[in-house]
């Protein structure tokens, strides 16, 4: 029982020494739970440790144990009903914030540099990012598509944005630096050893 207790320990330490808290996906009124909870999945994969839920149309997802692989447990979900103040937030704290569309301005992904503090918003799947929060967005992103169909399901959507962020911020070696101050990296570890 203590050597799994001592390895869970280790695991934590190493998980939580390679979040980036400065790379962050909003959620914008996504209907389908199942996708929020993929998205999950994929934040937890690539060292994402925080997402934030903006609902201001649909209702908030009940987020599944079983799509989501228990990642909502160790993605921290902060819900939010006004999407203009956060990205204020956001871009006051020296985020660059990236609407995952295709538009006139839209860039490829592989195009942005994403090892800056960044922020992507995911729009709903028919009616895509919400308009309130277009204005405040420094530009637009999209993947490139090779085939006949020209989209992508926006949790696979999101799995590729997040890869593309892991690769840049792994190229710096941003994975092997201490991404919190000691103090919140203990608060921190104390709290997902009481999960």
């Amino acid at each position: 029982m203590k050597q799994r207790t001592q390895r869970r320990q280790r695991l934590i330490e190493q998980v939580l020494a390679r979040r980036q808290p400065d790379f962050t996906l909003i959620i914008d009124n996504i209907f389908d739970p199942h996708n929020v909870s993929a998205i999950l999945r994929s934040c937890d994969a690539f060292g994402v440790g925080t997402v934030h839920l903006y609902y201001s149309q649909e209702d908030f997802p009940v987020i599944g144990r079983k799509t989501s692989a228990s990642a909502g447990k160790w993605v921290e979900q902060k819900r939010c009903s006004d999407g203009v103040r956060l990205l204020q937030q956001l871009s006051r704290q020296g985020y660059q914030i990236a609407a995952a569309c295709l538009d006139d301005q839209s860039r490829p992904v592989t195009e942005w540099d994403l090892s800056r503090p960044t922020a992507v918003i995911l729009g709903n799947e028919h009616r895509g990012v919400s308009p309130e929060l277009r204005p405040y967005v420094s530009g637009s992103l999209f993947i490139p598509m090779q085939g006949m169909v020209q989209s992508l399901n926006v949790s696979v959507a999101a799995a590729v944005i997040l890869y593309e962020g892991w690769r840049q911020r792994d190229q710096l070696g941003m994975y092997g630096q201490p991404s919190f101050d000691q103090e919140t990296f203990e608060q921190l570890k104390q709290q997902w050893s009481e999960k």
